[in-house]
């Protein structure tokens, strides 16, 4: 080879090099889901699912938050705010990229359920600012016409909390941002099976366990056709 060629050759790979390097810059930030209320039961083991699947997942806890189950799966992030505090969730959707948010927050009797609708649509109001494009929201079998699903007694004694969470599905679907909604039968915490499904018959009611309603969720959240459906999940027999 003359030094011409030699000097033609090097000088095409310096050009290839420079464009590759053009491209690296210009990609854009890697997309990341955001989770609320991932600290336990169905949220905490959807964040295990989708860092299992190689997919960037940050999850949004306040500072008393118990996060030894986070701390248990390599490569979760965090971030700190409040879901009742709207500046926080402002803040916690600016920390990175974020195309896909996932709620599976749910009050306690002692603490009230407040978080059950207020929580929830600061979070999507959060979600609509930040421009995410997918929002998976985990509800709750009773709300709305999905009331005739669960026992008379059931729906009395759950009256209060399923009020709260149907302020925040009227909410979301309203709300002009790709979304699904996910509403479990009663939740045991028994391993998954597999035989949990989704349906959009509202007449049906059941049990499904944490881990299943979060395979279910996973599924949905990477699935464009779950997008402006509400569905109801319940284990098959």
């Amino acid at each position: 080879m003359t030094m011409i060629n030699r000097m033609a050759g090097q000088s095409a790979l310096r050009k290839l090099l420079a464009t590759f390097i053009a491209c690296l810059v210009t990609l854009p930030a890697a997309a990341d889901t955001l989770i609320f209320g991932g600290t336990r039961g169905v949220g905490l083991e959807t964040a295990r699912l989708l860092v299992e699947q190689g997919e960037a997942v940050t999850v949004m806890v306040r500072s008393t938050s118990d996060v030894s189950g986070l701390n248990e799966i390599d490569g979760v992030e965090t971030v700190v705010g409040d879901a009742m505090e709207p500046e926080s969730m402002a803040t916690a959707f600016a920390s990175r990229e974020f195309n896909r948010a996932v709620s599976t927050l749910s009050g306690k009797p002692e603490e009230g359920f407040a978080v059950d609708s207020v929580g929830k649509i600061n979070a999507i109001e959060a979600a609509k600012a930040a421009g995410v494009e997918h929002f998976v929201l985990v509800s709750s079998i009773g709300v709305g016409d999905s009331a005739g699903a669960l026992p008379p007694p059931a729906l009395k004694a759950l009256a209060a909390v399923l009020a709260e969470k149907a302020k925040a599905e009227d909410y979301l679907v309203q709300s002009g941002v790709g979304f699904t909604v996910i509403r479990p039968g009663a939740l045991t915490r028994k391993p998954a099976n597999g035989n949990g499904i989704l349906s959009e018959d509202a007449s049906l009611g059941g049990i499904i366990s944490r881990a299943e309603v979060a395979r279910l969720v996973v599924e949905s959240i990477n699935n464009a056709e779950a997008q402006g459906k509400i569905y109801s999940a319940i284990e098959q027999k």
